[in-house]
């Protein structure tokens, strides 16, 4: 099987385990002929002018000897061809982080800075008319200064306050809520029920994957342990569903040379304004001490549980022993453990309970209980 983004294939999953497909090698080397066109254009560039250059020195200090002359035309085109490959690949790399650090911005605020930034300059240009009437030498440093100061000023006043900005004019731009954007953790694509919270609505929007992610899934599913192995399968399965379900749209991040993937996860939440999808408590809870949004998926889970009271009745069937004597441990169809005092000659059968106490924890939620016919007892702190 293979999981698309877009048309662009992402990786490929087959009986011998997962091969990872770099989106360089997906596009053919697209992105990397782009660059290097580029590259090449501005070394051209630099070329010309710098040999140009030194063919006007040359014709001026050198008119009565002609070889004299096309050296300096050489000379200054290896000046060029070496000062403009480090300037290429310095504005690319430049061009490059600013397509990033744009990308993790949205739309409305992009558009604020723009406003803003418009704003700045006229109002950098009502105060430059002062200026004009000093001495050029003092004045058009002073101008240059002015609009850098105020043009920035505009432009991040404008993103910072795009809403404010845009209700003077009465547009109320589309709020992109954290609701609508969502970063997956690897505990979470192998645990599977996010699929469900999908298909139900609960998850819907913008999917960010991390590359990491994918890699970590990668590693399992190549794991030599055979359980391991499944629940990586499992993982990528549950990805490729995803990717077929029309309410949520997949987004690959790439980030190389990362070494903690899940604190990377929890930077790109916080950076994105998104939520983070996992059930790696832990990990939550780092999450939620940065002030991160988390959907804990068993925190959720819990909450659509069956709500019972002391005095209910159940059927359970009896599967170990408990931590202390006589205890035995049942589990009921949601995964909730059920601790059943003086039970443990019935092991291995079906019995009928009553409950003396529920407990919420910050895993999720645990019944004490009886059974039928015995005393009510009170609930011992732990199982």
């Amino acid at each position: 099987m293979t999981l698309v983004r877009g048309r662009v294939p992402l990786f490929r999953a087959s009986r011998g385990g997962v091969s990872w497909l770099s989106e360089d090698e997906q596009r053919g080397g697209e992105s990397e002929v782009l660059r290097g066109r580029v590259a090449s254009a501005i070394r051209l560039m630099f070329v010309a002018l710098v040999a140009t250059a030194g063919a006007r020195v040359g014709e001026a200090i050198a008119t009565a000897n002609p070889s004299q002359a096309l050296l300096l035309v050489f000379l200054g085109a290896a000046i060029g061809y070496v000062v403009g490959g480090v300037f290429g690949r310095a504005t690319l790399k430049a061009v490059h982080g600013l397509e990033v650090e744009l990308g993790r911005k949205p739309t409305p605020m992009l558009a604020g800075g723009v406003v803003g930034l418009v704003i700045g300059l006229i109002v950098a240009a009502l105060m430059m008319v002062p200026l004009l009437f000093l001495p050029a030498a003092a004045s058009w440093p002073a101008i240059v200064f002015l609009y850098l100061t105020v043009g920035t000023l505009g432009y991040r006043l404008g993103q910072s306050k795009y809403e404010a900005l845009f209700g003077l004019v009465g547009i109320k731009p589309r709020a992109v809520s954290r609701g609508d954007l969502h970063v997956l953790d690897t505990s979470a694509l192998i645990d599977g029920r996010v699929v469900d919270l999908v298909a139900t609505g609960f998850v819907g929007g913008t999917v960010l994957l991390h590359e990491g992610v994918l890699k970590e899934l990668q590693s399992i599913s190549d794991s030599s342990d055979p359980s391991r192995r499944t629940r990586g399968r499992r993982g990528l399965d549950v990805l490729v569903e995803l990717q077929k379900a029309p309410t949520v749209q997949i987004q690959l991040v790439e980030e190389p040379g990362v070494m903690d993937v899940d604190a990377a996860l929890v930077r790109l939440a916080r950076e994105r304004g998104a939520e983070l999808i996992t059930v790696d408590h832990n990990l939550a809870r780092v999450a939620e001490a940065l002030r991160v949004p988390v959907a804990q998926i068993n925190a959720l889970a819990s909450r659509f549980r069956v709500p019972y009271t002391a005095g209910d009745e159940l059927t359970v069937r009896l599967v170990k022993e408990g931590r202390e004597h006589g205890q035995a441990v049942a589990y009921l169809d949601d995964g909730t453990m059920v601790v059943v005092e003086k039970a443990a000659d019935e092991i291995g059968t079906q019995v009928e309970i009553r409950v003396t106490n529920v407990i919420q924890t910050t895993t999720g939620r645990m019944i004490f209980a009886a059974l039928n016919g015995e005393a009510t007892v009170s609930a011992p702190s732990t199982a």
